[in-house]
């Protein structure tokens, strides 16, 4: 019997392996990390930097413990969750997650932003909705909010450097997310 390594989740492998280099090389070149992987406060119409940081600092972390502290979830979660909804919706979940979240940091806070911290919460509240079925709300999906969505809520009043409102709002649009693709699944069921 021969055994052979899959690569089974390619936007979620991808995505880590993407964080792991940017993260190597950050330490290895001098303002790497705060020219293309830190969202600004200060957004600027005529610097393209900043339309790609939108999307960027997801990549970007503070040090290794923030690294392996949002890896470690989103390595365990999001390969599920690929293989449920396709890696094409996971992308474009993806996606739309960092830029919403994006948006609303500039728009408002003064502070700046990086690492898929938001991108793991929304696959937290996601994952809830794994055995999701029309017209009810799954209780896992309850108590995660409760239990994850409850604590950033409250540690929004620390200041700890810590971005509580991008956890939220990536909570938020798993939760979302979750309930469109319940409702689209029922629509195409019943077609």
């Amino acid at each position: 019997m021969s055994l052979s390594i899959r690569y089974n989740s390619p936007v979620t492998l991808s995505f880590s392996l993407a964080c792991i280099a940017i993260f190597v090389l950050c330490n290895i070149i001098p303002n790497l990390k705060s020219t293309f992987f830190v969202l600004n406060p200060y957004w600027s119409w005529s610097n393209p930097l900043d339309y790609l940081r939108l999307f960027s600092y997801t990549l970007g972390h503070a040090n290794k413990e923030h690294l392996i502290g949002n890896l470690s979830l989103f390595l365990l979660i999001a390969p599920m969750m690929e293989e449920k909804y396709g890696s094409r919706n996971i992308g474009i979940m993806m996606g739309v997650c960092a830029l919403v979240t994006a948006v609303f940091q500039v728009l408002l806070f003064n502070t700046g932003l990086l690492g898929a911290s938001g991108l793991v919460f929304m696959f937290i509240v996601l994952v809830s909705f794994a055995d999701a079925r029309k017209g009810s709300i799954p209780v896992t999906f309850i108590l995660v909010l409760v239990f994850f969505i409850g604590k950033e809520i409250i540690g929004a009043f620390n200041n700890d450097g810590v971005s509580q409102y991008a956890h939220i709002m990536g909570g938020i649009l798993g939760g979302l997310f979750g309930f469109a693709a319940e409702d689209s699944k029922t629509n195409s069921q019943q077609a």
